[in-house]
């Protein structure tokens, strides 16, 4: 393959559904949701996708019931610590991307440990964004330079990437959505002014190896003029 995406995101949309459809609670569908993602990080790191960011749970989700939501993140907190072991043998970075204030304290700190733990390796990063809105990250972005007192004159595009939650990583070459919807649904919203998108219609659980490199196969084929 010519062209492989330095920075792939993927929009991990379905597990609810994937559920319902066969009879089974809503928490199976999470479990293997997580089951998968660590599948996918697997596929992308035999690849050399250098970057991956994973949409693992939204500013808007927290509106779930209360028992759903407690799930999720007894999860996570489950798939950071097991995934930490393989990151550090392969010298793979942790960032987590999204407001913390809401999180379980445990979780929070935990997630600052992992992201100290493995700040210097170089092989690659696996970006996780929880908690995490676009819009919102881009008015925190604001509130950063005006508590600087940076003058307007000064304020550019640049300067407003250097407040984002993903400040010092590329942006989103390819964007993958599962689930059927063709939407960004606050996903990287600055980040994703030139990314290519590529919709799946297969819920996340059952998204596949095959499926991956059907949707790299059609990036690779690609024309991208960023406007010129």
């Amino acid at each position: 393959m010519k062209n492989i995406p330095k920075h792939l995101a993927i929009i991990m949309d379905g597990n609810r559904r994937w559920a319902k459809e066969r009879g089974l609670p809503l928490f199976k569908g999470h479990r293997r949701g997580v089951e998968k993602a660590k599948e996918v990080v697997e596929w992308c790191r035999k690849r050399g996708i250098k970057t991956l960011t994973l949409y693992v749970f939204s500013t808007e989700n927290w509106r779930r019931p209360e028992k759903e939501v407690a799930f999720l993140m007894r999860l996570f907190s489950i798939f950071l610590t097991r995934e930490l072991k393989t990151l550090q043998k392969e010298r793979a970075r942790l960032l987590v991307v999204g407001s913390r204030k809401d999180l379980p304290a445990r979780l929070a700190k935990k997630i600052e440990e992992a992201e100290g733990a493995t700040r210097k390796n170089k092989n690659r990063t696996l970006v996780i964004a929880l908690s995490y809105g676009g819009r919102s990250e881009i008015v925190e972005a604001v509130k950063k330079i005006v508590r600087k007192k940076i003058t307007a004159d000064k304020i550019n595009s640049g300067q407003i990437e250097k407040h984002l939650y993903t400040r010092g990583l590329p942006a989103p070459d390819l964007i993958i959505r599962t689930g059927g919807q063709q939407r960004l649904s606050n996903f990287l919203i600055w980040q994703s002014a030139y990314a290519e998108l590529y919709f799946c219609r297969k819920y996340w659980p059952d998204f596949s190896e095959e499926d991956l490199e059907e949707a790299l196969n059609d990036f690779s084929q690609r024309k991208r003029n960023f406007g010129k």
